[in-house]
């Protein structure tokens, strides 16, 4: 029995007549659940706590509460006041019924291993909202669209977020997403990248998509794309952009293994006529660089801007 799971269940079995029901020995595997504890705890802390402490109700010694009233209360006053406790939990309860712990349950699909270490692996161990390391606060993998209102247990949707950032978030995000399935689906039947991108695809995974470029700058130059239409990198949700950033650590991968004389890469963006966009149609440029592939390539992007890019030779002004 490599796992308390077993001998839990039998030690209850034992003391039960031989038989239990699985409420009741999961709760008994429950008593020895700390992290279920520690949950509960930063939930006193930083919500119960909190507002019972700006209400004057009671005050924190520590890791202990006190109820500041508590020596001048009757044992009836108590007794009522406990009574009163119950009849408010019993209208939530029948307010809310099993909502009230949605954000808890445990019957949905858990995060395997392997993804949440490359979540956090992504994250380089920071809160994705707060920016707090992972040695002073423990982070979670979290749905950024919430497995309540549509989201997916992908990758391209979880993001790092420390407990508090967590907690605080919880499922708040008032954003119908009801057909959130069928808006990553949208096509545009005129552009080109929608209608094209099936038949020249290098890679993909269920929100982007990369193929080269008809037109290279250099050997192995690459677009990568949201497979949803949506003209700009501004339109693009945080799941797609997850989704093609993975794309372009995977392509630079292939692309270095291949050629060994690539030594760089170029990222580049057009949003917008102005800033030379022709197909509107969002797309990310990835382009192989190699020694000696220009004369000067100081400045890399600087140089969209004809004479700005070799800032470096030109004299200090200042």
């Amino acid at each position: 029995m490599s796992h308390i799971y077993q001998p839990v269940m039998i030690k209850t079995l034992l003391k039960n007549g031989g038989k239990a029901d699985k409420n009741l020995i999961a709760k008994k595997i429950l008593e020895y659940d700390f992290s279920q504890v520690e949950y509960y705890e930063r939930i006193t802390n930083n919500m119960v706590g909190r507002v019972l402490r700006n209400h004057d109700i009671v005050q924190k010694d520590k890791n202990n509460y006190i109820l500041k009233s508590y020596a001048n209360l009757s044992e009836l006053e108590k007794e009522e006041i406990i009574s009163l406790c119950n009849s408010k939990i019993q209208e939530y309860i029948d307010n809310r019924g099993e909502k009230i712990w949605e954000h808890r349950r445990k019957n949905r699909r858990p995060v395997p291993g392997s993804t949440r270490y490359e979540v956090l692996k992504r994250a380089n161990g920071r809160c994705e909202l707060c920016g707090i390391s992972k040695d002073l606060k423990a982070l979670e993998v979290d749905h950024i669209v919430p497995k309540n209102k549509g989201g997916e247990d992908s990758i391209n949707n979880y993001q790092a977020l420390c407990y508090s950032c967590n907690s605080n978030k919880r499922d708040l995000d008032d954003t119908d997403f009801r057909n959130l399935n069928s808006i990553y689906e949208n096509r545009d039947d005129n552009c080109i990248f929608c209608n094209d991108f099936k038949n020249r695809k290098v890679l993909e995974n269920n929100l982007a998509v990369a193929f080269y470029d008809k037109y290279p700058v250099t050997k192995g130059h690459s677009l990568i794309i949201p497979k949803r239409h949506c003209k700009v990198y501004f339109e693009l949700a945080q799941p797609e952009i997850n989704a093609i950033n993975a794309l372009i650590f995977e392509l630079k991968e292939i692309l270095e293994s291949e050629d060994t004389t690539i030594e760089g890469f170029n990222i580049g963006i057009n949003n917008g006529e102005i800033a030379g966009q022709t197909i509107n149609h969002c797309h990310i440029h990835l382009i192989p660089r190699r020694k000696n592939d220009v004369s000067n390539p100081i400045g890399g992007i600087r140089n969209l801007i004809p004479g700005k890019g070799d800032y470096k030779t030109k004299p200090n002004n200042g």
